[in-house]
């Protein structure tokens, strides 16, 4: 099981936040974003020797990160929680625990994956998972998330904009990698496209939730009764 969503999107903007890490792919274009948007938006910074990668996650369980494979670096991967609003008190922890990357039964990777934090989060309301009963169709109007500046000129705080499924074109940047993708307010996808470190004009492939949704409940224990 397991694959993309089956559409493309052409155009996004995203929660995007300052860094020293400027000119990894990023989401173009945006809008102000309001301060109760996306709290549990996570930036991932990873770094093999004098390679670094900036990436997205979604906070899913108090202790666990849904995001992109790809994003993942086995020397240092750190967790930056509380990048929204700015007002937030920013929580760091470097990840510890091994990464649980999704095999499908020919032991083949997906590009996607979960990311065990070292302390519980308690002040942050972790992002909802979808149903799954209604799936996500062509036209429908949805939302990324992304990390680094909206143009690769500026650093400015921005939001999420509304996009139609394959009637836009956008750019796209690595920075959003891992980032969610929203339908009514539920994380439906995770985003998955890469490339070179500037802006591109090409698809935004997304992870589609569903499709992992027993593999993700099986990992983290969401949804499974507590023993008291």
């Amino acid at each position: 099981i397991g694959g993309f969503l089956p559409i493309l999107f052409f155009s996004s903007s995203g929660v995007s936040m300052n860094s020293h890490v400027s000119l990894h792919k990023r989401i173009i274009a945006g809008q102000n974003c309001d301060d109760t948007e996306r709290l549990y938006h996570v930036r991932l910074e990873g770094r093999n020797g004098n390679h670094k990668r900036l990436c997205g996650g979604s906070l899913i369980h108090p202790e666990w990160i849904l995001t992109a494979a790809h994003c993942w670096k086995s020397e240092t991967t750190k967790a930056t929680l509380g990048v929204h609003p700015r007002t937030a008190t920013q929580q760091k922890q470097i990840i510890q625990h091994n990464p649980v990357i999704y095999l499908n039964q020919w032991h083949k990777r997906h590009d996607i994956m979960l990311l065990k934090l070292q302390r519980p989060v308690r002040n942050i309301r972790p992002a909802q998972l979808p149903r799954c009963n209604n799936r996500l169709r062509i036209g429908a109007t949805v939302q990324l998330a992304g990390e680094g500046p909206p143009t690769t000129s500026r650093n400015h705080q921005r939001c999420e904009r509304n996009i139609e499924v394959l009637r836009i074109k956008s750019l796209f940047l690595s920075g959003d990698s891992g980032g969610g993708v929203v339908f009514n307010k539920k994380i439906v996808g995770v985003i998955s496209s890469r490339g070179k470190n500037y802006a591109f004009r090409n698809p935004v492939f997304s992870m589609d939730v569903c499709d992992y949704m027993e593999w993700i409940r099986n990992t983290t224990g969401l949804n499974k009764p507590r023993i008291s």
